[in-house]
């Protein structure tokens, strides 16, 4: 089949689609089609934001053993996950934003992530921690540039109470931080995972 027939039947076939959409309806109301449209809406909606929650779980985040085995395992025996008043980060409560237009625009930037596990880009610890330093950097640009937004939706600069932080946390948060010249993962890199060696990375 040449490409000029293959075109022709594609523009036939879109123009019958558009006739048909474009048709008013012989056998339904303009009051059934409104309604039954909104019903389909607010199940479409529904369905969407159900499935989207079930993939903003750790759960859901722990699934593949790349990361059960890997980063999970390190975030075990930190405070996020274990502490004394019991409040644990998962991880959605790090990785995904809050509020729903920066959410979304995070879930489309990790389907990339689906890809890395179908082929295989992390399969093995040899592989996850030869990927190590470029999957933190990643992460470290990205809450650099959002202003660390996921560490701000727990912790809060005017909540900080300052007198029962050390020196260096005082000097350094009602200094730098409070006049915006840092974020908070300018220094708190490797809080819930294992930094990369920076050492070899840099002899490389």
């Amino acid at each position: 089949m040449s490409s000029a027939s293959a075109f022709s039947r594609l523009k036939a076939w879109g123009r019958r689609y558009w006739v048909t959409l474009s048709t008013p309806s012989k056998f339904y109301s303009l009051g059934f089609l409104t309604v039954g449209g909104f019903i389909a809406g607010i199940m479409f909606w529904g369905g969407f934001n159900t499935a989207l929650e079930v993939t903003n779980t750790e759960t859901f985040c722990t699934g593949c053993h790349e990361m059960r085995e890997n980063v999970f395992v390190e975030l075990q025996p930190t405070i996020h996950y274990t502490n004394r008043s019991g409040v644990r980060a998962t991880c959605p409560d790090c990785h995904v934003p809050h509020n729903w237009t920066d959410k979304i625009a995070r879930k489309m930037q990790a389907s990339k992530e689906v890809w890395g596990n179908i082929f295989g880009t992390i399969s093995t610890r040899e592989k996850f921690l030869d990927k190590r330093l470029e999957l933190a950097q990643h992460e470290w640009s990205r809450l650099k540039a959002n202003n660390s937004l996921e560490c701000r939706n727990c912790h809060n600069l005017n909540s900080m109470d300052f007198t029962r932080q050390s020196r260096r946390a005082v000097e350094m948060h009602s200094t730098v931080l409070a006049r915006g010249e840092k974020t908070c993962i300018d220094c708190h890199k490797g809080i819930a995972h294992l930094l990369p060696d920076l050492k070899a990375a840099a002899a490389k």
